[in-house]
């Protein structure tokens, strides 16, 4: 399973750890990944997807996991956050505007 943010993308980032006597050695920055159940309000269904810390909280920023996929760039979200946007929009296209 790849260490990837299935909503932002966000992968793991390279660096060095720099010891006291300043000598700089290879190291991987992984991303906070949790598991996370998201509901959609427009399908009705709980979907668990593994995002990060940072996506969770931009979750509760933007209100809601309909908002933030319909805002957010294809390229960014992965095969299943994508199928579940089309279907996102596909419900919102129906839904009439009140």
């Amino acid at each position: 399973m790849s260490r990837r943010c299935e909503l932002t993308g966000v992968g793991p980032m390279i660096g060095h750890n720099v010891s006291h006597s300043n000598v700089k050695s290879k190291r991987r920055f992984l991303p906070a990944l949790s598991p996370a159940s998201l509901r959609s309000e427009s399908l009705g269904q709980t979907f668990r997807l593994r995002i990060s810390n940072a996506a969770l909280r931009t979750l509760d920023f933007r209100g809601g996991l309909d908002v933030f996929l319909l805002k957010a760039k294809d390229e960014a979200l992965s095969p299943r956050a994508l199928k579940i946007k089309r279907q996102v929009k596909a419900k919102v296209a129906n839904t009439p505007a009140a």
